[in-house]
C-alpha cells in the first residue's frame, strides 16, 4: 500500500515500552510538534525489527494511519502525528484494555462503542480485528475507543465487500457485548452473533489455516491478548514451582517489554516467613533449564476478587508499570490495601525511560 502522511515536523520524546511482538514495538511517550506544544502520544516503531518482516509491519503502519486519517473527528478514534519510515506515532487516550477493564453490565460502554463503531463505518472504515478485547479500549471517561487499525480497510463507496467487512465488525462488537452484558443481547443481535457472512465461514475454512501457518508457524507470532511467548510457556512451569515453598500461599505470574527487545517476567508471591533469595535459591535447583524471573516480589497478601482470584488486571498494570492506570480499575478496601503495598514494594522500575513515578 503507497500511503503518506503530511509530515508535520515534531518529535516523539520515549517514556514507557507497553508491548512487543513480532512486527512492531508499542511505546508510549509524548508528542512535541514543531511549535512546542506536547500532547500524550503512542509510537509503533518497527525500525528494528527482522528484515523478512519489515515489509508487512511497514504496510500495516501504512494502513493503520490511512485509516485512522479517515477516522479522524469519529470522537472514538486517536490522531496521526507521523509516519515514516520504520514507525508511526499516534495519539495516546488515558485508558485500559478490556481485557483488563471488565466492564460488565455496564451498558452506557457498550453504548458508546456501538457508537464509535458506526461512526467508523459511516466514514467507509472496516476495522477487520474487533474479536481481540485488547483493540477495544476503555476510557477514562467511561468512552469505548477503537484501537490498532493495521488490518482496517478504507472504501471508496459502501460496495458489497465494505457491508460484508461492517457486518463483521458489528458481530465481533456483539460477542465483547455477550462477554459483559449478555442480559442486554436483543433478539436481533443474538440472530446477528449466530449467523457468519458467507466470507467469514469461507475464511474459517481456507485462508485462515493458511494465516495461521505462515504467523504462528513461520513468524512465531502468536495472539497472546497483550502477554509474550515467555510468559505463556514458562510461567505456569515457574509458578507451580515456586508453590511448592512451604509458607507460600499463591503465585501470579506476569510479563512486561524489556529495552533488550524481549519478554521479562514478574512473580508476585503470597508468603509468609519467606525471603526472595530462598525462593529464587529454589528456583535455580528446581527448573535449572529456565531464566528465573527478572523480578520477584514477596507480598503479605494479593488482590482477590469476590471469588478469591488473585486479580490480575491490577498485578498486571503494577508489572508494567503502568500505575497511573490504576484508577480506573474498580477495588474494594481489601484490594486497596493489598495493592497499596505492592506499590511502595515494587521491581519494576526500570521500564520508564523519561522520569519515572
Amino acid at each position: 500500500m503507497s500511503f503518506t502522511v503530511p509530515s508535520k515536523g515534531g518529535v516523539f520524546e520515549l517514556d514507557t515500552v507497553l508491548k512487543r511482538d513480532t512486527f512492531s514495538t508499542i511505546e508510549r511517550g509524548l508528542w512535541r510538534d514543531p511549535a512546542g506544544t506536547v500532547f500524550p502520544a503512542v509510537r509503533r516503531n518497527y525500525a528494528e525489527v527482522k528484515w523478512w518482516v519489515k515489509p508487512l509491519a511497514r504496510h500495516f503502519a501504512a494502513r493503520e494511519a490511512r485509516a485512522l486519517i479517515r477516522a479522524e473527528g469519529s470522537g472514538h478514534t486517536v490522531p496521526v502525528y507521523a509516519l515514516e519510515e520504520g514507525y508511526l506515532v499516534r495519539g495516546f487516550v488515558d485508558g485500559i484494555p478490556l481485557q483488563i477493564a471488565r466492564p460488565r453490565g455496564d451498558l452506557a460502554y457498550f453504548a458508546s462503542a456501538r457508537k464509535g463503531l458506526r461512526e467508523v463505518h459511516r466514514r467507509n472504515i472496516a476495522h477487520n480485528d474487533l474479536a481481540k478485547p485488547q483493540n477495544w479500549l476503555y476510557a477514562a471517561d467511561g468512552r469505548a475507543v477503537l484501537m490498532d487499525f493495521q488490518l482496517a480497510m478504507v472504501f471508496s463507496r459502501r460496495s458489497k465487500a465494505f457491508r460484508v467487512a461492517a457486518y463483521e465488525d458489528i458481530r465481533h462488537f456483539l460477542k465483547q457485548k455477550r462477554s459483559y452484558c449478555p442480559e442486554a443481547l436483543t433478539a436481533r443481535e443474538k440472530k446477528i452473533l449466530a449467523r457468519k457472512s458467507l466470507f467469514t465461514r469461507v475464511w474459517m475454512k481456507t485462508g485462515k489455516k493458511v494465516y495461521n501457518f505462515v504467523t504462528r508457524r513461520l513468524l512465531n507470532y502468536h495472539d497472546t491478548e497483550g502477554r509474550g511467548p515467555r510468559a505463556m510457556e514458562q510461567g505456569p512451569r515457574i509458578a507451580s514451582a515456586l508453590a511448592e515453598v512451604a509458607g507460600v500461599r499463591a503465585v501470579h505470574i506476569c510479563d512486561f517489554p524489556t529495552a533488550g527487545h524481549s519478554f521479562g517476567l514478574y512473580a508476585f508471591v503470597e508468603a509468609e516467613n519467606v525471603t526472595e533469595e530462598a525462593l529464587r535459591a529454589h528456583l535455580t535447583a528446581r527448573l535449572p533449564d529456565l531464566l528465573p524471573p527478572e523480578h520477584l516480589q514477596v507480598a503479605p497478601a494479593l488482590p482477590r476478587d469476590a471469588t478469591g482470584a488473585v486479580r490480575d488486571d491490577l498485578v498486571r498494570l503494577v508489572a508494567l508499570n503502568q500505575l497511573d492506570q490504576l484508577s480506573q480499575l474498580p477495588r474494594g478496601p481489601q484490594e486497596e490495601e493489598a495493592l497499596a503495598a505492592i506499590i511502595r514494594d515494587r521491581r519494576n522500575l526500570s521500564d520508564r525511560v523519561r522520569g519515572g513515578i
